[in-house]
């Protein structure tokens, strides 16, 4: 046979057997000038190692940025838009349960939007509805100072916040009064079928009748027997209601626990009812007032649909 297409085996260069690993080879092993050389193993090494301290390196300079943009996103959901609010009483039973978190709409009141009847509104206390009996804090000066960053944020419950969750029978021009000759309560002389009410408890057991100033709104609890709502604040000015421009936002979704999300809609027989003619307020007229029932604040922060922030420490429900 011929050698065609083949080159002669006396004309291919001769390949010395080398049994060495490529990584073995030292730098008297590399190629023909020109040509790069093999790394070896401790190369590769030295180059893992210095890619390893680069991430550490830029791990370490992203961290503190991410907990700020974190931090800032928080604040401006708060301050805003959503903020999530633990229920401590059960003032608004059966509706919202102690413990439930509650999401609170802060951004369409920035349009204009007020509350209607039949909202459940979170709203600062106007005076005199809570009690003051904050304890002082033994936290140190660096945990101390931490706590009332997280608080600002929204992150932490605050120690501070007087914050109440009612929802509006009445808005200004309205009169609202109970009970009549069924005992029920009545809006504008209209009566209204309370389907929301916690079981066992009549409208209200203190008969009063009420003309709600305007800019101003008449709130009561669902567990009537314990909520401490207008009509055992009526001796205070502007006749145990409140300002609409103390309202924090409309509560409009149970957030957790999961097995009770839903939406909190507003009862017909109160949305349906016609708004009152616009007129000044009158003197409220109420009968038979007894103990208040203690009324304890709201807990709030952005993360408190997480069980673990629970209810606020050291404050008992009713």
């Amino acid at each position: 046979m011929g050698t065609r297409g083949r080159g002669r085996t006396a004309d291919r260069p001769t390949r010395e057997p080398d049994d060495r690993e490529p990584d073995d080879r030292g730098p008297e092993d590399a190629g023909p000038a020109g040509a790069p050389a093999v790394r070896g193993r401790a190369e590769r090494r030295r180059s893992a190692r210095r890619a390893a301290r680069r991430r550490k390196r830029s791990l370490v300079r992203e961290v503190p940025m991410i907990i700020l943009v974190a931090l800032l996103v928080a604040l401006v959901m708060k301050t805003f838009l959503i903020q999530v609010f633990v229920i401590p009483s059960g003032s608004m039973e059966q509706t919202i349960r102690i413990g439930d978190r509650v999401l609170v709409d802060k951004l369409t009141p920035w349009f204009g939007s007020e509350p209607q009847r039949g909202d459940v509104v979170v709203f600062k206390d106007p005076g005199g509805w809570l009690e003051n009996d904050h304890k002082p804090s033994d936290d140190g000066p660096v945990l101390g100072g931490a706590k009332q960053v997280l608080t600002f944020v929204g992150l932490l419950p605050s120690d501070n916040e007087q914050d109440l969750i009612k929802r509006v029978i009445g808005v200004g021009g309205d009169t609202v009064e109970c009970c009549d000759a069924q005992g029920r309560l009545s809006v504008n002389g209209h009566p209204v079928d309370e389907t929301y009410l916690a079981p066992g408890n009549p409208p209200s057991r203190q008969p009063f009748k009420v003309k709600v100033p305007q800019g101003r709104l008449w709130v009561m609890g669902d567990h009537r027997d314990v909520s401490a709502d207008s009509r055992f604040h009526m001796g205070n000015p502007g006749q145990g209601t409140i300002p609409l421009s103390g309202v924090v936002g409309r509560a409009f979704v149970i957030a957790w626990p999961l097995d009770r999300f839903h939406q909190l809609d507003v009862p017909g027989s109160l949305s349906s009812l016609d708004r009152a003619p616009q007129a000044g307020g009158t003197a409220a007229e109420s009968v038979g007032v007894g103990p208040v029932p203690v009324e304890p604040p709201l807990v709030m922060g952005v993360l408190g649909i997480l069980p673990f922030l629970g209810r606020r420490p050291g404050r008992p429900p009713e």
